[in-house]
């Protein structure tokens, strides 16, 4: 006995929007190696969902719209799905985990035959990319099963009548819907058959005033004939004024003639001012390229005050430049000038004190003479060829002469005699760099930073 086939059911709109991308390609040009299906069973019972694994090649890439779909063993086309349902696109294509994949169909959209039945990815062009070994819906047989059911198989078969319930409820509410809109549609039928008895009504009026209209249009008719026959008397009398108007129309076309006349008159004085207007077009040609030169050499004017203005530039920063050095070796000079005043007070103050030592240990009678490197211990007193053999008696005995003073700054012996507030000024001045520009001081043992600090001020 031969089988029917099953009739495509066509996905609810719990599945899909929309129809799965299709096409009519033929099984040759079908890739059935890219993506491959595991543990599918050689018959799965009727009544249950069914989880579909598969796993996606190394060089397939998956897409938003493709599909996987149960099609009868025999298929032609993408188009003979039995059902299908959307894959899931994975997070990141390049982990292991995501190569495997799975796809649930529910019971209720699954075949109720038990002809042979496969897996196939199609993609979103309608290309079959993986397809699996057949497959049939069928129960398993009586002897080798035992049928056990548990309270939680119980609740969703009831849940899944409940769906069914709920799904037929629906139904009933679509049915009562399509009811009310057939009756409305009755009575919009039966509105329009009153329409059309109303215009057939209307057209018969209509017909019957065509009649009296045309009767009316016959009457209308024998008078005009009537005053054709008028119209043609008086067109015996038209003829008279026809002959008058001809003899005025040879009057105007020898006024014409003149008028042609005065035309070829003033079209020879137009041939002259055709040919003045050459001559001027000539002169102004001429004139444009004069102003054309003009325009040259003003572009040349233009471009040599271009350079100009650039080498002008140049000089401007090259000055810039020069100002700039000569700002920083004015800045350099003034500091080198206030460390050279500096000096010569330090100088100056080192004389006052050395002659003051000298008034004071009795020396000052004694020629003086700046002591050098070549002289040796014989420098320390000009006016002796072996030295003084009671400089370190003296130099011993001196301090003791005279009562000492502490430098409150560096903490070094000054005679107390000397010691007066104009010399403690300049001894402490000795002991600090003033910053000629911020008048920020440093310490005589901070040469280096004090230096430092000034030439900063150049930038």
């Amino acid at each position: 006995m031969r089988k029917l086939r099953p009739k495509r059911r066509i996905p609810t709109m719990e599945e899909t929007v929309e129809d799965p991308p299709t096409s009519a390609v033929l099984l040759d040009h079908c890739h059935f190696s890219q993506v491959i299906f595991n543990s599918v069973e050689k018959f799965y019972v009727p009544g249950g969902d069914v989880t579909c694994y598969y796993t996606l090649t190394q060089h397939f890439i998956p897409r938003r719209k493709d599909w996987i779909g149960i099609f009868r063993v025999g298929w032609k086309t993408t188009r003979e799905y039995y059902t299908f349902m959307w894959v899931t696109l994975p997070i990141d294509l390049n982990s292991e985990s995501t190569k495997q994949q799975e796809v649930h169909f529910k019971a209720y959209y699954l075949p109720k035959d038990d002809e042979y039945y496969q897996f196939c990815y199609v993609d979103q062009d309608g290309v079959v990319r993986g397809a699996s070994i057949p497959f049939q819906f069928r129960p398993e047989n009586e002897e080798d099963i035992l049928v056990v059911t548990t309270q939680g198989e119980v609740e969703e078969i009831e849940q899944h009548n409940s769906e069914l319930c709920k799904e037929n409820q629906e139904l009933k509410d679509s049915c009562a819907i399509l009811q009310k809109q057939n009756s409305d549609m009755q009575a919009e039928l039966q509105k329009k058959q009153e329409e059309l008895e109303t215009l057939k009504s209307v057209n018969k009026k209509l017909e019957q005033k065509v009649k009296e209209q045309k009767d009316s249009w016959e009457t209308e008719l024998l008078r005009l004939k009537e005053q054709n026959q008028k119209i043609a008397s008086e067109n015996g009398k038209m003829g008279v004024r026809v002959d008058q108007l001809q003899a005025q129309l040879s009057t105007q076309e020898k006024e014409m003639e003149k008028l042609i006349q005065g035309e070829q008159d003033k079209t020879e004085q137009l041939a002259h001012l055709k040919k003045e207007n050459g001559t001027l077009f000539l002169s102004l040609t001429e004139q444009r390229e004069q102003q054309m030169k003009l325009k040259q050499t003003v572009e040349e004017l233009k471009q040599k005050e271009a350079t100009a203005t650039k080498k002008q530039q140049e000089l401007t920063d090259q000055n810039f430049d020069l100002s700039k050095r000569l700002s920083e070796n004015k800045i350099m000079c003034s500091v080198l000038q206030r460390e050279k005043e500096r000096m010569e007070r330090e100088n100056d103050l080192l004389k006052r004190e050395n002659s003051r030592l000298m008034s004071y240990m009795g020396l000052d009678s004694l020629p003086y003479q700046i002591p050098t490197s070549d002289q040796g211990g014989a420098g320390q007193n000009p006016g002796l060829v072996y030295g003084n053999p009671y400089s370190g008696i003296q130099e011993s005995s001196a301090p003791s002469l005279l009562p000492l003073k502490k430098c409150p700054t560096c903490k070094s012996d000054i005679t107390d005699d000397i010691f007066d507030h104009t010399l403690e000024q300049q001894h402490i001045q000795t002991l600090y760099l003033n910053c000629p520009i911020c008048d920020k001081s440093f310490s005589a043992k901070e040469k280096q930073i004090f230096e430092d600090h000034v030439f900063c001020h150049t930038f």
